[in-house]
């Protein structure tokens, strides 16, 4: 693809930009860690919810959704779309209750909830298996996703983009912290989005309009005996039992980032920066709305125009980029490669932050340096910084496909989901309980991906025909339910055990958590007065998730039957999203909690 004199002059505006806020922020981001971490705790719901949207919207998310459109149709999308519901949970559930705790970072968690050696196990544990395994492989296939998109419009090999795109986001995120990664995010969210919905309109043009769009897909569907504009799929569809699982199991048993059960990662940390719980639960609303309701079609809108032009294309995830260099106009491939650039960074340098804050404040800091200035604490997290970022350029090495590196991180959390929501609600559950959740989940998930695993699979096989005779392979729609039924099941089972067979937390320790955090006191009688057992929060915090979840599918819905020429069910849905949107700020201007008052 070539770029004109012009192109080059607007990207390195776009990195200058960038790079001005990075130094901008630099003096007050070395003040403390607090600072370089959290931007002081007082951050508007506006841009804390702008940058979470930001960070889920990296350079792999348009790729994996042309992904998903080319393997299942646009029904495809409920591997994330499902996790609207967990998102619910956290606005309505548990952002104020982080706000409540008054932690850096989530880890910290582990003691304040949990006592004794066992907690300090868990926290030191889970920061490492998080900021080093589980973060290096979120952002070694955001890496894989520039790499992808450098290498078919600019020629670059995959060290050379990986090194160019890791070196300009380190800077800024290393000098100055999470106020730099905010407003970095608020830039490139607007003009990432801005250039993705340019592309999904000269796309769908260049194929002939939405109508001649429509006529090619279903024609394509005819010969291959496929349903890809379909939004839920047929019994028959090889995709009905995921579909059904991801429903039903998938969005409170499964720990993904960006959408953990009970809350958690880079969407903690927002929240933790928020300037009080009303900010944190107006910040966490917002993130859900425009990343569920109002992203998704640009980016599936392009790769149904992928599919009709290169239906058998080798990298289907990189068919998006052959669709943006045939169809972009020239005068705004510099823009686009720009808002690539914005995608990238936005999702790499929450990543950055977040590892280092796990490494620095829940490993160095707690257990090796316990006493130190702040200056060098600071100093400490722009070198783990670094750290994360060699790593995540090792780990792009060994990575194809970005959905399958997707799928992999949602199978091996695969069960604890439930144990991070119920030691909110319930006083029983211990340290032991999220150690055993965690190690049985990796273990059996990727034992059974293994073939280790066959036993089970030939008896599985006897059940369901259309499993294949092979490991459980996450690219295969069968082989994925019950992959995740599987480990759901079994992981559940052990911790639970592991729960009633050892020791409960202390009283003290549980008394000073219900004092601090103040959860719905149905599970925490022993230790709630009785003046907030009469309060039953949950009935009004469930009602609100209905209410959240339902404007949420109704709109997703809305725009999708509007693009497709169905103005009178988009019509329909579209008012009972906004029916649901005025009973839920109604019922929250009742209870003080309106964002807006």
């Amino acid at each position: 693809m070539q770029l004109t004199a012009l192109d080059w002059v607007v990207i390195a505006l776009y990195f200058a930009v960038n790079l001005g806020i990075g130094f901008v922020s630099m003096r007050r981001a070395s003040g403390n860690v607090g600072e370089f971490f959290l931007s002081g705790r007082n951050v508007s719901w506006w841009l804390a919810g702008t940058s979470m949207v930001a960070t889920t919207f990296g350079a792999d998310t348009p790729l994996v959704v042309t992904g998903l459109v080319y393997n299942s149709g646009i029904q495809g999308n409920w591997l994330w779309w499902s996790f609207a519901l967990s998102g619910m949970l956290t606005v309505f559930f548990f952002a104020p209750l982080w706000r409540r705790a008054q932690v850096l970072t989530d880890m910290e968690f582990a003691e304040i909830r949990y006592a004794g050696k066992p907690a300090s196990f868990l926290r030191g544990f889970r920061a490492l298996y998080l900021a080093l395994p589980v973060n290096t492989i979120i952002m070694g296939w955001v890496n894989l996703a520039m790499a992808k998109i450098l290498a078919l419009t600019l020629g670059f090999s995959k060290l050379e983009a990986v090194f160019v795109c890791l070196t300009v986001t380190l800077v800024y995120t290393a000098i100055s912290g999470l106020t730099a990664v905010l407003w970095t995010d608020l830039v490139q969210f607007v003009l990432k989005m801005s250039m993705v919905i340019l592309l999904a309109y000269y796309a769908v043009r260049g194929v002939g309009g939405m109508d001649a769009l429509m006529q090619k897909v279903t024609a394509s569907d005819a010969i291959r005996g496929t349903h890809t504009l379909a939004f839920f799929p047929h019994p028959g569809n090889a995709f009905f039992l995921s579909f059904l699982v991801l429903l039903s199991l998938n969005w409170w048993a499964t720990w993904y980032p960006g959408a953990e059960p009970g809350g958690g990662g880079y969407i903690a940390q927002r929240i933790f920066s928020a300037k009080n719980e009303k900010h944190s639960l107006g910040a966490t609303l917002w993130f859900n709305i425009a990343h569920y309701a109002l992203r998704p079609w640009p980016w599936i809108l392009t790769a149904l125009v992928a599919l009709v032009l290169l239906p058998t294309a080798g990298d289907k995830e990189g068919a998006y980029i052959q669709v943006m260099i045939r169809f972009l106009p020239p005068s705004l491939r510099g823009l686009m490669l720009a808002g690539f650039a914005a995608a990238y960074m936005s999702t790499i340098g929450t990543h950055l932050n977040l590892g280092a804050s796990y490494l620095v404040n829940d490993v160095y800091r707690r257990f090796l340096v316990k006493e130190n200035t702040e200056r060098h604490y600071v100093n400490m997290s722009r070198l783990a910084t670094l750290f994360c970022a060699v790593l995540s350029g090792v780990a792009t090495y060994y990575m194809d496909s970005i959905s399958a590196a997707w799928k992999f991180l949602i199978a091996i959390g695969a069960g604890a989901g439930l144990v991070f929501i119920l030691r909110w609600f319930w006083w029983r559950v211990n340290a032991w309980s999220e150690i055993a959740a965690m190690l049985s989940a990796g273990f059996i998930s990727l034992t059974l991906q293994s073939s280790a695993g066959m036993p089970v699979v030939r008896m599985l096989h006897g059940v369901d025909a259309m499993l294949p005779l092979a490991p459980l392979n996450t690219d295969d729609p069968h082989a994925f339910a019950w992959l995740m039924l599987i480990t759901t099941g079994l992981t559940t089972l052990i911790w639970m055990t592991v729960t009633l067979c050892t020791a409960p937390e202390p009283d003290a320790k549980l008394q000073s958590f219900y004092n601090l955090v103040r959860p719905p006191a149905l599970g925490w009688k022993r230790f709630a007065p009785a003046s907030a057992l009469a309060e039953n929060t949950l009935r009004w915090n469930t009602l609100h998730w209905v209410l959240g979840f339902s404007m949420i599918y109704s709109a997703l819905f809305a725009i999708g039957n509007l693009l497709f020429g169905r103005i009178a069910d988009g019509l329909l849905l579209l008012v009972l999203s906004s029916a649901c949107l005025a009973m839920l700020f109604r019922s929250l201007n009742r209870q003080n909690w309106s964002m807006f008052r």
